[in-house]
């Protein structure tokens, strides 16, 4: 081939590659594949208005939340879309802390290099469906709105804001959609979300929650509502983190902060009543041999829930094991029973004070006769230490005990006893009374422990008397 042909070869290929690489740079949206709670948390906007993605640091949290962004402002919806959908064009409103982390956060995810206007387009909106810009004064490379062509022909719009503005400046003109990255103060939070009433609009939060058990985290986490939806994602959920490295970012975050950086638990400090390491605690299920005792135990409830426990001792090791757990709101005792009889009829059950209180159901039986009239081997008193006290903080300080001293696990599948546990705290020196039923019945558990029995104890009781010898049978 001559010199020249080869020459003019190569330089078709490089230019075929630099547009090749144009393409892909200027419409990111197109090659978003979001991990599986990523893509839960977009699932939950088809039916909940209001999302939180609780996540760690540095695992995506920011992308998912521009990403859903540019597609409701395109309409550019890929095939394992399963949100909700806009058919129509949108008007939109994100922010941040401040005029300077919205512009590096999600102004970035959107557009691309705040510094470097050449590459605006390389972010999660396509560099063909930007229209306009205006930049915002007073901030260098920071933008006030951005101008979106939908695929209905018409235009979106988004204005960018910042939670320091305050509450006034999210006052604007009804919107469709509110994206918050990082965790707003209150009042930002609900003039955000009265933007979206008249629309029925969707509003959405992504930030690792730093700020402990404030009012905006406690909407999510202990107010139950149809409206709103709570995705937990940890440094575990984001293959990009090598597991090599997950260690390394792990030991390299400050103690107080690790769960709330690497899980997205609310960084509760000292106010948090087990400040033990939840790997500590969790273990993957074994098998219970029959000479192991056991117990079950329940905190009664109908508004918060009704919780169930069943704990395995090896008294060899000292070790207790939470193996199963049960938690149901606004059902009756025989709801509960026929859920908890399968674990076992021999099953010793502990239960507390209140279970000496009669209900409306009950029609004036008292709840533990209730769920004893329903075939559980309900104890014959309430759970109380062996000197008959029922101290609170006893009960805890001998679960904190056996979590640092490895005497107390629960099998690490058990969703439901995890979640309480990350959240249980004091506020004022005090153990606030929410979100804590399968801790309450943990707690009656280890109280009770002294009348756990095994499986097979009193079952050769159960066969007819045979003594062949005498003739009797």
């Amino acid at each position: 081939m001559p010199p020249s042909a080869l020459s003019w070869l190569l330089r078709e290929r490089l230019a075929l590659s630099s547009e090749l690489k144009r393409r892909l740079d200027t419409n990111r949206l197109a090659r978003y594949r979001p991990y599986p709670k990523q893509r839960a948390f977009h699932a939950a906007g088809r039916d909940h208005r209001e999302r939180l993605l609780r996540a760690a640091n540095q695992v995506g949290k920011t992308l998912a939340g521009a990403s859903e962004m540019a597609m409701h402002l395109t309409g550019q919806y890929p095939d394992w879309w399963e949100g909700r959908r806009f058919e129509r064009p949108v008007v939109a409103m994100a922010g941040s802390e401040s005029a300077e982390l919205t512009r590096d956060g999600a102004q970035r995810l959107l557009l691309g290099p705040p510094a470097d206007e050449e590459e605006w387009g390389t972010g999660t909106i396509p560099a063909a469906a930007i229209v306009d810009r205006t930049r915002r004064s007073g901030v260098t490379d920071a933008v006030d709105t951005i101008v979106v062509r939908h695929t209905s022909g018409d235009n979106s719009m988004l204005l960018l804001k910042s939670y320091d503005q305050g509450r006034k400046k999210w006052q604007a003109n009804t919107v469709d959609l509110v994206w918050f990255d990082e965790e707003p103060p209150e009042d930002v939070y609900f003039e955000g979300l009265t933007r979206t009433n008249a629309t029925g609009g969707l509003v959405w939060l992504t930030f690792t929650p730093l700020l402990g058990m404030s009012s905006v985290v406690r909407r999510f986490l202990l107010e139950d509502s149809p409206d709103r939806h709570d995705t937990a994602m940890t440094i575990e959920d984001a293959a990009h983190i090598p597991a090599k490295e997950r260690a390394r970012v792990i030991a390299s975050y400050p103690a107080h902060e690790r769960e709330a950086r690497v899980k997205g638990v609310p960084a509760l400090g000292s106010g948090r009543i087990f400040p033990v390491a939840e790997d500590d605690v969790a273990c993957d299920p074994v098998e219970l041999p029959d000479h192991w005792v056991r117990l079950g135990a329940m905190d009664f409830g109908w508004d918060h829930p009704f919780a169930a426990v069943e704990l395995a001792w090896d008294r060899d090791a000292d070790v207790v094991y939470v193996a199963k757990a049960y938690r149901r709101r606004e059902a009756t005792p025989v709801i509960h029973a026929a859920a908890l009889k399968p674990w076992g009829d021999w099953l010793p059950w502990m239960w507390p004070r209140d279970g000496h209180r009669e209900t409306l159901e009950g029609a004036g039986k008292a709840l533990a006769e209730q769920f004893s009239a329903q075939g559980l081997a309900m104890h014959h008193e309430h759970a109380q230490f062996a000197d008959g006290s029922v101290s609170v903080e006893a009960g805890l300080m001998a679960m904190l005990d056996r979590m640092q001293t490895g005497r107390l696990k629960v099998f690490r599948h058990l969703a439901d006893w995890f979640e309480e546990f990350r959240l249980y705290h004091r506020k004022d020196g005090l153990v606030v009374k929410e979100a804590d039923d399968l801790m309450a019945a943990t707690r009656y558990g280890l109280m009770m422990l002294r009348y756990a029995k095994t499986p097979g104890r009193g079952r050769n009781f159960d066969r007819a008397i045979d003594y062949p010898n005498l003739g009797i049978a």
